[in-house]
C-alpha cells in the first residue's frame, strides 16, 4: 500500500505522475530524451531501455526492471530471452561487447559515481563506445537510481501479473513516455 495518498489503477512511477502532474512534466521529458527519442543517442532505444532496466534490477525495484524489461523487449523485436539474459548475467549474454563494457559501467554508477574508473572508460572505448554513448549510459543508470528511489520511497504498487508488465512495455516502446498512461484494475 502506498505511502501517501495515491490514484489507484496506476502502478509504480504512474501514479505518482498522476499525483503530481508538475513534477511529472521534466521527468517524462527526460526519460523521453534519455530512453525513446532517436535522435539523443547513438544507443538504440532497445540497449537504452536495457540499460534502465538493468540498473533497476540491481536496485531490486520491481516496477521499474519489470516495466523497461518490457518496453526493451518489444524495442528488441521481442526478444524476452535476450532481456533475461542481461538482467540474470550481462557478461554472459548476448549482446555486443561494447554493450556488456556500457552496462558494466552502469552497474559501477548505481552503487557510486566514484566506483567508475578510467578503466572502465577505457575499456568501453575499446569496444566502440563513444563519448556520447559513455554519457548516456552514465545518465541513464544515475537517472534510475533517482526514478527507483522514488517509486520504492513512496510505497507505490508494483503488480505481481507479468501480463500487466507486458502491455505497459507494448504501449510504451510504441508511444513512448508522453502520452497518458492506460488504467489498470488493482487486485
Amino acid at each position: 500500500m502506498p505511502y501517501i495518498a495515491l490514484p489507484e489503477g496506476f502502478p509504480g512511477i504512474r501514479s505518482l505522475f498522476m499525483y503530481s502532474p508538475d513534477t511529472a512534466k521534466p521527468l517524462n521529458d527526460l526519460v523521453q530524451t534519455l530512453l525513446h527519442d532517436p535522435a539523443t543517442s547513438t544507443l538504440t532505444p532497445g540497449e537504452r531501455e536495457l540499460i534502465a532496466a538493468y540498473t533497476s534490477s540491481l536496485n531490486e525495484c520491481k516496477y521499474c526492471a519489470n516495466t523497461h524489461g518490457a518496453i526493451a523487449k518489444y524495442q528488441l523485436n521481442g526478444d524476452g530471452d535476450l532481456v533475461k539474459g542481461v538482467m540474470t548475467d550481462p557478461s554472459a549474454a548476448d549482446i555486443s561487447p561494447k554493450l556488456k563494457t556500457l552496462l558494466n559501467i552502469a552497474a559501477k554508477v548505481q552503487k557510486s559515481g566514484r566506483d567508475v574508473t578510467p578503466e572502465d572508460i577505457d575499456a568501453a572505448r575499446k569496444e566502440g563506445a563513444t563519448d556520447r554513448e559513455i554519457h548516456d549510459t552514465v545518465l541513464i543508470a544515475a537517472a534510475f537510481c533517482l526514478f527507483n528511489r522514488y517509486v520504492d520511497g513512496l510505497g507505490t504498487w508494483a503488480p505481481d501479473d507479468p501480463a500487466i508488465y507486458d502491455a505497459i512495455g507494448k504501449q510504451r516502446a510504441s508511444e513512448g513516455y508522453l502520452t497518458k498512461p492506460f488504467k489498470i484494475a488493482q487486485p
